[in-house]
């Protein structure tokens, strides 16, 4: 799998303020990479930065693996901070200078991006007059007039109402899965962000704290009974054959079983009567907000939410 994303050290500076401090992240192709972290972590600042929008005092970035980043900078959608467009006129108008700039001749392209994000029925509305959820779509329907292989988008679901935010995230999905369009995205509506992102970078006080996979993320956030063997892949076997039980086989001496917890007893002694030596036998895991609470080092969720 090709990377489409990878920075080494990348940190920025605002006089004595470190906003990126020597972050390395890496977004391979496929990923829809959720960046996580509380308001001020440095995530705009990060996605400015790749976007060239603002330039790192150091550190380097490689997108689609090469370092000419002003020509693969053409293959990239965004979305940062507010949603731009000319207030004083239409969606359709907006996307029609948009399309003229950019040497699109294709004229159908306008109305198949307002159909997309849901806009076709703005008419002749101006987007001055727009709700907060409108704006959001024409941003998203400028960042994919071009058809980008890499979209970036910041806070993309503000101001959406939750059929908006379904709207949204189906479309996300649709562009990742059909259209093979991969995605960082930032969202501080973390039970959204969760549905769909394949992969976290956490962002602290500025600094990478973790990179990390949904299904381990998974994994870490519900309960289960991690047991430490001698042989993980005869002790999945065992597991299902004697009991009828799923597992995930974390690495060669750890085995994490999310069913059945009731009959731990009865795991236990199958692995043991089996001759594979039982060294741990644990209930472990934390729910999912709490987990990037820990991490993020938010002490509450704020209106019911997290800043992500």
């Amino acid at each position: 799998m090709s990377e489409i994303l990878k920075t080494e050290r990348l940190t920025k500076t605002y006089g004595k303020s470190i906003a990126v401090n020597k972050v390395s992240v890496t977004v391979q192709q496929g990923d829809i990479y959720g960046l996580i972290g509380k308001n001020g972590a440095g995530k705009t600042t990060f996605m400015r930065m790749v976007l060239g929008l603002a330039s790192p005092d150091n550190g380097q970035i490689e997108l689609f693996g090469k370092t000419d980043l002003e020509q693969q900078r053409k293959h990239i959608g965004s979305l940062i901070e507010e949603p731009g467009g000319y207030p004083g006129i239409s969606a359709r108008d907006n996307l029609e200078i948009i399309r003229r700039a950019q040497g699109i001749t294709d004229k159908a392209v306008t109305d198949h991006m307002l159909e997309l994000v849901g806009l076709e029925s703005a008419g002749k509305k101006k987007v001055k007059n727009f709700s907060m959820g409108m704006k959001q779509r024409l941003g998203l329907a400028i960042a994919l007039i071009r058809r980008p292989d890499f979209l970036i988008l910041d806070e993309p679901i503000n101001g959406l109402d939750p059929s908006g935010i379904r709207e949204i995230r189906d479309l996300l999905l649709k562009l990742n899965q059909e259209e093979q369009v991969t995605v960082l995205i930032s969202s501080h509506i973390l039970g959204e962000l969760s549905k769909i992102a394949t992969r976290y970078g956490i962002l602290r006080d500025g600094v990478l704290v973790e990179e990390i996979g949904a299904k381990k993320l998974d994994v870490t956030c519900r309960r289960y009974l991690q047991l430490t063997v001698d042989d993980a892949q005869r002790t999945a076997v065992i597991l299902s054959e004697k009991l009828g039980i799923s597992s995930t086989v974390m690495d060669s001496h750890t085995v994490c079983v999310f069913e059945k917890l009731d009959t731990t007893e009865e795991i236990n002694y199958a692995v043991a009567v089996s001759g594979i030596a039982l060294k741990e036998s644990r209930f472990a895991g934390e729910d999912l907000e709490s987990y990037f609470m820990e991490k993020t080092g938010v002490s509450s969720l704020p209106g019911g939410g997290f800043n992500a």
